[in-house]
């Protein structure tokens, strides 16, 4: 057959060959789509097809042109290529050669607020245009994703197949639905990478604890790990932490002790805390999280500080087997409020920006193929699905329950870190929030009152009705 017949019939595009474009690329073509492959960089096209796609119906596109004129109509292209500048440029090239109802997917983490304007942009042209946050890695992309797109609607009726297609499944569920209008799908799975932020620090608290506090071996860690799995913290973040723990250099020495201490950041774990300002909500673990990865960047400050300021002994002395215990509430604990707090700023913008995002669809989204996937997502889906309108998850019977049982634990857990000189700032950070978000009255009266004394900013009363503003001449 013609080369040229065969990419008539491609049923999609992608533009982008790292690990991710070329995973998601074989995944498609497992699920019986043909598709057309293109990369600036062209020899990356000829390695791939020679390797990994050797044997498929994946066809190779040497410029935009080809690759336009290889697609089934209306036109449905992927774009894997990195967030930002990039993406706008490659926009600018590929929209002249569109035709009306063509369709353009950025499966990358891009600003939320970028793909608004783009779908904007393309709209007007009569394009349709998807912003389609994806999770998973690699692995993820190769054998089922969670995918969250969003974007011109019509563009569902053509892009949702193969999207559910490709996707984790969860009893029979993909991991992948429609999410609503313009830049909705990317600013959730921003949130999804700020959730994970925190996800990974009370984890990492948990083996600094342990190995610092406790003293316990990196196999009698992985042991711990691997009991928490089996109950209310199973998730993929605890399965991979357990076999991180049982890693050995080659000298036979627990491998993770050769890292260097320096955790990274591509973004979006800072765009989730930024949100949650301009939106006025508090995602205080997320941004304990971002922060603490930028306190570790901070590595040569940190040793040299190391030599000057000193603190208590790292060693906790209570029975090793009741502080892990305690350990495991505080995670689980932690692990609620930062959710409560993820889902409080994804239906915040939801109303602001009028998208209604379905909040159990994006808890069942989650439930396989993401980083964050777990046996707690669908515990949330199930609350979510009991009552709609739920303002917060922290006032739905089974999780204040949760809440409640592992409440000792946790305050325990935070006073023998505090005493252990051992920072915990996601285990503080949400006992911070929980304390005061159960609080009929916190302190900014005073706060309010001091604004009102050097600024003449105002204060309501609680005697009066809300809405009216008084000031007072304190001197």
């Amino acid at each position: 057959m013609p080369m040229s017949e065969q990419r008539a019939r491609a049923d999609i595009g992608v533009i982008g060959l790292a690990v991710m474009g070329r995973n998601l690329v074989l995944n498609m073509n497992d699920h019986g789509y043909k598709v057309a492959i293109f990369n600036r960089t062209t020899r990356k096209i000829d390695e791939f097809l020679a390797g990994e796609a050797a044997g498929t119906n994946i066809v190779g596109a040497y410029d935009l042109e080809e690759l336009v004129s290889s697609l089934e109509s209306p036109r449905k292209i992927l774009l894997m290529i990195k967030a930002g500048p990039a993406v706008d440029a490659l926009i600018d090239d590929l929209a002249p050669l569109l035709q009306r109802g063509d369709i353009i997917i950025d499966g990358g983490n891009s600003l939320y607020t970028d793909t608004i304007e783009r779908a904007a942009r393309l709209e007007a042209r009569e394009l349709a245009y998807v912003g389609a946050g994806i999770s998973g890695g690699e692995d993820g992309a190769r054998n089922g994703p969670s995918i969250m797109p969003a974007g011109t609607a019509a563009a569902w009726t053509h892009i949702g197949p193969i999207l559910q297609a490709i996707a984790a499944q969860v009893d029979g569920v993909p991991c992948c639905d429609w999410i609503g209008p313009n830049g909705a799908g990317h600013f959730v799975k921003t949130i999804h990478n700020g959730i994970e932020y925190g996800d990974m620090q009370v984890l990492a608290e948990a083996y600094d604890l342990m190995h610092r506090g406790l003293g316990l071996s990196h196999r009698a860690m992985a042991d711990v790990f691997s009991e928490w799995n089996s109950g209310p913290l199973d998730s993929y973040l605890v399965e991979i932490t357990e076999v991180v723990l049982r890693a050995v250099d080659s000298d036979d020495t627990p491998l993770v002790e050769q890292i260097l201490d320096r955790a990274g950041q591509k973004g979006t774990g800072k765009w989730t805390v930024v949100s949650s300002m301009e939106f006025g909500q508090p995602t205080t673990l997320t941004a304990e999280a971002v922060y603490a990865r930028i306190v570790s960047a901070l590595i040569d400050e940190r040793h040299a500080t190391a030599e000057v300021l000193e603190g208590p002994s790292t060693r906790i002395s209570d029975d090793p087997a009741a502080v892990i215990a305690d350990l495991h509430d505080a995670v689980y604990a932690s692990k609620i409020v930062s959710y409560a707090q993820g889902f409080m700023l994804l239906q915040e913008a939801s109303d602001e920006h009028g998208w209604d995002i379905d909040l159990a669809s994006i808890a069942s989204m989650w439930r396989g193929g993401c980083i964050i996937r777990s046996r707690f997502l669908g515990e949330l889906m199930e609350v979510f699905r009991k009552d709609a309108g739920l303002s917060n998850i922290l006032r739905s019977d089974f999780f204040a329950a949760a809440v409640h049982r592992s409440q000792p634990g946790w305050r325990r857990t935070v006073t023998r870190a505090v005493e252990a000189g051992i920072a915990v700032p996601a285990y503080s950070s949400a006992l911070a929030f929980f304390d005061g978000f159960r609080s009929r009255r916190v302190p900014a009266n005073l706060i309010q009152a001091q604004c009102d004394y050097f600024g003449a900013h105002t204060y309501e009363r609680i005697d009066r009705p809300r809405g009216e503003f008084f000031h007072t001449d304190w001197n």
